[in-house]
């Protein structure tokens, strides 16, 4: 029932948001208007970025600004964190898998906050399985562990068949999405980044512990841990692009209807806007973003940016041809503008100069990109996609 009341209420919020701002926004692309984006090859003190090494020694830099300006600072420290399995099932899935409920606790300061982690592993492999990490910003019943109920939003299944582990978490544990609750999770370790501006909120907890899961993982001999992919829709999708961006211990970043503050370019107008997000979700982002409500031109970065924070690792993100909301175009030009990131790494961009066609997926490449048909979703078609997208790297 709590389940059903959290997500009755982000549909409704959602639903708001798309009225209040509906005269104001924009779903034809030739009334895009024009717009400047900052040089992903500048410093802040525009100086050029020639080199693979040039980007390293600014790459700390870029991060601290979209901290400071969206996402909030990540907490690096804490006191302890342990990991208890509290159930496992060595023959799940008609014998096929292997049932891990983890539970990961964090403290510091005396306090503490719990994770729970579902993972399947798949039982046929001999050596350890790459994984795949959902940041699950739908009802628990998706990712359950029993699999009385099969979502396709989390085909566990399907990923099982295709030798990869799957694993998933559930936003609330981190921080519920609500502007009334969110505090209730991980920033009762850190009170301190409610009273700062540029403090981390909902979208920062949910990459925070995106990266917990990740310590777990690297103390799993079933799992290998160089091949991890963080997995998110819909605004998990803004945050499995921030957990990438941060730590670079994910090999593989998919970021799936993300839309605005995800992968899609804000300063476009085209679609969700940065103030409809803050006024309806002002729980996601840090104070200071609110500055730039009606102002996208006044970023100092936009989303090409983020995505080229994942270079050289690999990074998918798609669309919806239904999903305008979440400005298919914009999240391919934010791909065409990392590319030139990647380029300083030797990699070349296998993304075509326009938007493929519907169905029509870019999945042998370092950068990844297709537009479903169908809604604002994670299907197993997506899924399908990114098992690919894997096997192509992964098995090289």
């Amino acid at each position: 029932m709590k389940t059903l009341i959290l997500t009755l209420l982000f549909t409704s919020s959602l639903i708001a948001a798309q009225a209040q701002g509906l005269r104001d926004t924009n779903f034809i692309e030739s009334k895009v208007p024009a717009y400047t984006l900052p040089d992903v090859l500048k410093t802040r003190n525009n100086k050029a970025i020639k080199t693979s090494e040039d980007w390293e020694a600014n790459r700390s830099a870029l991060l601290t600004i979209f901290e400071d300006n969206i996402y909030g600072q990540m907490p690096k420290s804490f006191d302890d964190i342990k990991f208890a399995v509290e159930k496992e099932d060595k023959a799940a899935m008609q014998g096929k898998a292997t049932l891990k409920e983890v539970v990961i606790t964090v403290v510091k300061d005396n306090k503490a906050v719990k994770l729970k982690l579902v993972l399947f592993v798949p039982n046929n492999r001999k050596k350890a399985a790459p994984a795949f990490l959902l940041i699950n910003n739908r009802g628990k019943e998706h990712m359950d562990p029993t699999r009385v109920t099969k979502s396709g939003f989390w085909p566990a299944e399907m990923l099982i068949d295709s030798g990869y582990a799957i694993a998933a978490f559930h936003v609330s544990d981190a921080a519920p999405d609500h502007r009334d609750t969110f505090m209730n999770g991980v920033l009762q370790l850190y009170p301190e980044q409610l009273q700062a501006d540029n403090g981390m909120r909902a979208i920062g907890a949910w990459a925070w512990a995106a990266s917990r899961v990740m310590d777990y993982f690297e103390t799993d001999p079933a799992i290998d841990a160089k091949k991890v992919t963080v997995v998110g829709h819909s605004r998990g999708g803004k945050a499995s692009l921030w957990a990438a961006a941060q730590d670079r211990r994910f090999a593989m970043c998919v970021s799936n209807n993300s839309g605005n503050t995800g992968a899609a370019l804000s300063r476009r107008h085209f679609g969700e806007s940065i103030k409809m997000i803050n006024t309806s979700f002002p729980h996601w982002f840090n104070t200071n973003y609110k500055k730039f409500n009606d102002k996208e031109h006044l970023l100092p970065v936009d989303q090409h940016m983020l995505v080229a924070l994942i270079a050289p690792r690999l990074i998918y993100a798609t669309n919806a041809s239904k999903d305008l909301w979440a400005d298919p175009v914009g999240t391919f030009l934010a791909l065409k503008q990392a590319e030139k990131v990647y380029a300083l790494y030797g990699i070349k961009s296998l993304l075509p100069d326009l938007p493929p066609q519907i169905n029509v997926p870019i999945v042998n490449a370092q950068l990844a990109y297709h537009n479903r048909e169908g809604a604002h979703d994670l299907t197993p078609y997506d899924w399908n996609n990114f098992i690919k997208f894997a096997n192509y790297h992964f098995s090289r």
